[in-house]
């Protein structure tokens, strides 16, 4: 299994002077998922190298057990320091691509047309696309036959209530919940800030960060079975 993980360069929370970036546990949750199951893992970003974390994501009371072993393993965090430019990578050389959250994707790969070329052609290639908690975003310009790739399907991500929790209504571009709604997408959820990630057929989405892990072991799942069909 050959899977692609994208992450943000972006680092500025709007216009508010506070740092953002990736949600550190959406992207170790994942990684460890992934590599445990034996996949070969590639690491993107739009500017490449080291991407931002969130700092947000790394204070006392957000740590997670994968985090811990992320702290612990320098080969995921060279890895994750030559992240390689995201222009420069092409479907047909993955099984998949995971898309990491945290508020930096609403700025630099929502709109991104490279992100959006590269979602196109692997699901246009029929294979499996995923994203976690703010990552959905990345969808909102995608498109397959014409349509939004996500009209008519199931689909969750990062909620309205969450979005309020965290004081960032009125900072983020647009909220992930109204606009996966507004393109067509059949929006769930469960409760704030619990696990919870979604499959319909090859689109696999997670709610928020407690979901990185259920998102990652959700889209291993949907490639065993392609690659045994196969």
């Amino acid at each position: 299994m050959k899977i692609l993980m994208v992450l943000t360069s972006h680092d500025q929370l709007g216009n508010t002077g506070r740092k953002t970036g990736f949600w550190l546990e959406e992207f170790a949750a994942p990684y460890f998922v992934f590599r445990d199951a034996g996949a070969e893992l590639t690491l993107a970003s739009p500017k490449g190298g080291q991407p931002p974390i969130d700092p947000k994501s790394d204070m006392p009371e957000n740590q997670t057990d994968a985090m811990a072993r992320f702290k612990q393993d320098s080969e995921a965090q060279k890895a994750l320091s030559e992240t390689r430019k995201l222009s420069t990578m092409k479907s047909e050389d993955f099984d998949t691509i995971f898309y990491v959250g945290g508020h930096g994707p609403m700025w630099d790969l929502a709109d991104n047309p490279d992100s959006i070329a590269l979602i196109e052609s692997f699901y246009n290639s029929g294979k499996p696309v995923a994203a976690v908690c703010h990552s959905p975003a990345v969808f909102h310009r995608v498109m397959y036959n014409g349509t939004p790739l996500v009209k008519g399907k199931r689909v969750t991500g990062f909620t309205n209530g969450e979005e309020a929790a965290v004081q960032l209504t009125h900072v983020v571009p647009f909220l992930v919940e109204d606009e996966l709604k507004r393109i067509g997408g059949l929006y769930e959820k469960a409760a704030d800030w619990e696990s919870f990630a979604v499959v319909d057929g090859r689109l696999i989405t997670g709610q928020n960060p407690a979901s990185s892990t259920a998102a990652a072991k959700a889209l291993i799942k949907v490639l065993a079975e392609s690659m045994a069909a196969a």
